[in-house]
């Protein structure tokens, strides 16, 4: 089996390089797995996208990117939570997310292209802003690190459905839907297949108006 083939819940799985080119476009952390000497190591990295390259920036003393421009391969995982699916018990419950794997070996990238590299990561972190400050210094170009690696070799995953309950579950007064979230936002969409008259309840409300938080019971 090839490793970007999925074991579970395999029609999630999406081949669409444009939907993965926009979640990894709408996120600005990755998290990159390699191995070394002491076991594997998993750390976030900012992240951008140039074309069908991925850009991971950082510094020239970060251990782990030193190792990875020598050529060790790498994992990277990029996860967009959309939502909570909401079901008539608390198994069928789950995440609505979209969830990328890209593998690759990652090319340090050479000081005559680093400064164009450091405007992309920039932007995309805080767009317009490279256009409001100095450029950096040589200095501070020397002390930065980007890596780029092609996104040849990936697997995208999309959790975008309804509750999937049991037709005995279905048949009681419990509410279950949806409830998308953005930050400090949250909409209520009831299932398809939900009772009419079945109302929204506290733990769903509190969901929807606190966002993905575990500590809002006490606000």
């Amino acid at each position: 089996m090839e490793r970007t083939e999925l074991t579970r819940e395999r029609h999630w799985a999406s081949k669409d390089s444009a939907a993965l080119y926009r979640l990894v476009d709408a996120q600005i952390i990755a998290h990159v797995a390699l191995q070394t000497e002491r076991g594997p190591l998993v750390l976030p990295t900012a992240i951008a996208r140039a074309d069908d390259r991925l850009l991971m920036h950082g510094s020239v003393a970060s251990g782990w990117m030193r190792r990875a421009k020598r050529g060790d391969e790498v994992a990277v995982a990029v996860t967009q939570v959309d939502g909570m699916i909401v079901a008539r018990c608390s198994f069928e419950s789950s995440i609505r997310y979209q969830s990328a794997v890209i593998f690759g070996r990652p090319e340090l990238v050479d000081d005559e292209h680093k400064a164009w590299a450091l405007e992309i990561v920039t932007e995309k972190l805080l767009p317009g802003r490279s256009a409001e400050v100095r450029p950096p210094t040589a200095r501070e170009i020397a002390q930065t690190m980007i890596l780029s690696m092609p996104i040849h070799e990936w697997s995208l995953k999309i959790s975008d459905g309804w509750p999937d309950d049991a037709p005995e579950d279905i048949a009681t007064a419990t509410w279950a839907g949806v409830v998308l979230t953005q930050p400090g936002v949250g909409h209520i969409q009831g299932a398809p297949d939900l009772a009419v008259g079945v109302e929204v309840p506290t733990s769903v409300r509190r969901l929807a108006q606190h966002g993905l938080r575990t500590d809002y019971t006490r606000s």
